[in-house]
């Protein structure tokens, strides 16, 4: 009823606002010409699934991929890098890497071949395969990632997979900003301006929901500013672009990610991720890294 209440009542205005809770909504004329259910939409938004489906239809798919690892020193220098292009093999329910080509500079890797940057050992867990691995599927279920019994470079890469694929909901096991990574929830609505739109993006009609931190309240969260384009009829996520922040005694780190996804059969998956990060974990080197991964030949 509020939302038809206030739909009447600010026809002529060129945007509406909308009141779900604590959150106040900003909904574009053409949102509210398609009568969006915007209560039933905010639900689905919290309840997605959708986006870590799309990089777990990777394990049980044929792919191509071009990485291009920079990383930087204080100015901007380059300081190692790594470029290559790999095939993942699907054979048997198994999967393997194959490396076509591959160029490597600077101090990314020590001298046992480990990566020298957590950074780079953050990619390599995500796209990389170590030889081979049997058992896959794309099931996501209540799979959910957990950093209990992992510790040192493990428990980091775990944290920042948490941020990476569950943007926006509450996160346990990160120091001092769990509950700061809860975006949608009433207790972080205030320290947001939020609003709905609707255009195409790649091709596809989406709704596109963005959160941006309000003006003076930055310190107080962990997602600076979300945008996710909604498929208009599967609701699944087809990109999302997201700026995280925090500055606490024992790491600070800025980041900035965007993921473009493609359709393969009925299948969504990942086509193009960017990273752009700035790290510092206690008793370790700040780390200023670029990642940019394209994926394609999916089969």
């Amino acid at each position: 009823m509020l939302f038809f209440f206030a739909q009447k009542i600010f026809a002529q205005q060129p945007d509406t606002l909308f009141k779900d809770g604590a959150k106040i909504i900003t909904l574009s004329p053409v949102v509210l010409d398609n009568k969006l259910n915007v209560p039933a939409f905010i639900n689905r938004i919290k309840s997605d699934t959708s986006f870590y489906k799309a990089f777990r239809n990777l394990h049980i798919l044929n792919f191509s991929a071009i990485n291009d690892i920079r990383m930087a020193d204080a100015e901007g220098n380059l300081k190692a890098s790594l470029y290559s292009h790999t095939k993942q093999i699907v054979q048997d329910n198994c999967r393997s890497m194959q490396i076509m080509e591959q160029e490597v500079t600077g101090d990314l890797y020590n001298d046992d071949s480990s990566f020298n940057y957590y950074t780079a050992n953050m990619y390599a867990s995500l796209f990389f395969t170590k030889g081979i691995i049997c058992g896959e599927d794309n099931i996501v279920g209540t799979r959910a990632f957990s950093t209990e019994g992992k510790s040192g470079m493990e428990k980091h890469k775990e944290q920042l997979k948490m941020l990476f694929f569950n943007p926006g909901k509450k996160i346990n096991g990160l120091p001092f900003m769990s509950n700061k990574t809860a975006i949608y929830d009433d207790d972080m609505a205030d320290s947001y301006n939020m609003d709905i739109d609707y255009e195409k993006h790649i091709n596809i009609d989406c709704y596109v929901f963005k959160q941006k931190v309000k003006p003076g309240r930055e310190g107080s969260v962990v997602v600076d500013e979300m945008t996710t384009w909604f498929n208009e009829k599967t609701f699944e996520v087809v990109a999302r672009n997201y700026l995280l922040s925090y500055n606490a005694p024992v790491y600070d780190f800025k980041v900035t990610m965007e993921v473009e996804m493609t359709n393969v059969g009925n299948l969504t998956v990942p086509a193009v991720i960017r990273y752009n990060g700035n790290w510092k974990a206690i008793f370790k080197k700040r780390e200023r890294g670029i990642f940019t991964a394209t994926l394609s030949d999916f089969r």
